[in-house]
């Protein structure tokens, strides 16, 4: 990374170095919740990182520049030692996945018991992003408000920190197998800028659409098996 970018967030880096440790221990914590027995089963697998510092910068920058490139009214402000916690809130991120879509209420229940046990508080409401309508329904069905991504994205995130009174946040994300697949090759594409081939758009489309048959027939199949 080039030094006069390290040097211009030296404060950013300052902050999360501070908080490294109380990050890494809440993030460790909640990857031992997914990983309990209760969920054995349920859960399928679980992929875990901290964000690295050369990362963490270069989305700071690009989030940055993005946000000077905008109308004045429409700005947010830069990202500084100051908000960097409620701005970036996948520092520690933990994605679980699941074999078909009837196991998910399972994994949301368990993780609003925690939060209303106190031992995880939500930075924010939890959000689905799904293009789906039947699965739009089954999201409202739990009270999770539904968002649309015109690449099609499909995952649940929910934003979990230790207490109220916290800056640390653990960024969860939770998908099936078949979306993680879709996902990854979403990502391969459009991150960290979005690509331009109007035909790979409407490719990875096309793609979703595949994956959200794919995951309602799997959740048949599962059903009919007696594997709910």
């Amino acid at each position: 990374m080039d030094q006069a970018i390290r040097d211009k967030y030296k404060d950013v880096l300052d902050a999360y170095e501070k908080n490294f440790d109380s990050l890494e221990l809440f993030y460790k914590t909640v990857r031992s919740f997914f990983e309990a027995r209760s969920l054995k089963g349920t859960v399928h697998s679980i992929r875990h990182r901290l964000k690295d510092v050369e990362h963490l910068i270069e989305k700071i920058e690009r989030k940055n520049i993005e946000d000077e490139q905008r109308p004045t009214e429409e700005r947010v402000g830069s990202i500084n030692s100051e908000n960097l916690f409620e701005r970036i809130t996948d520092l520690a991120g933990v994605r679980v996945l699941h074999l078909h879509q009837d196991q998910f209420g399972k994994i949301h229940s368990a993780i609003m018991k925690k939060v209303e046990d106190g031992d995880f508080c939500l930075f924010e409401p939890p959000k689905a992003y799904t293009w789906d309508p039947d699965s739009k329904k089954y999201f409202h069905s739990l009270n999770i408000e539904t968002n649309q991504k015109d690449s099609f994205y499909t995952s649940i995130h929910y934003v979990l920190k230790p207490n109220e009174r916290s800056r640390i946040v653990c960024e969860v994300q939770i998908r099936t197998l078949l979306e993680e697949v879709w996902g990854e090759i979403d990502h391969t594409m459009n991150y960290p800028s979005p690509i331009e081939n109007e035909q790979c758009k409407e490719n990875i489309r096309v793609l979703a659409r595949l994956v959200s048959a794919g995951s309602h027939l799997a959740d048949s199949i599962m059903r009919n098996y007696g594997k709910p």
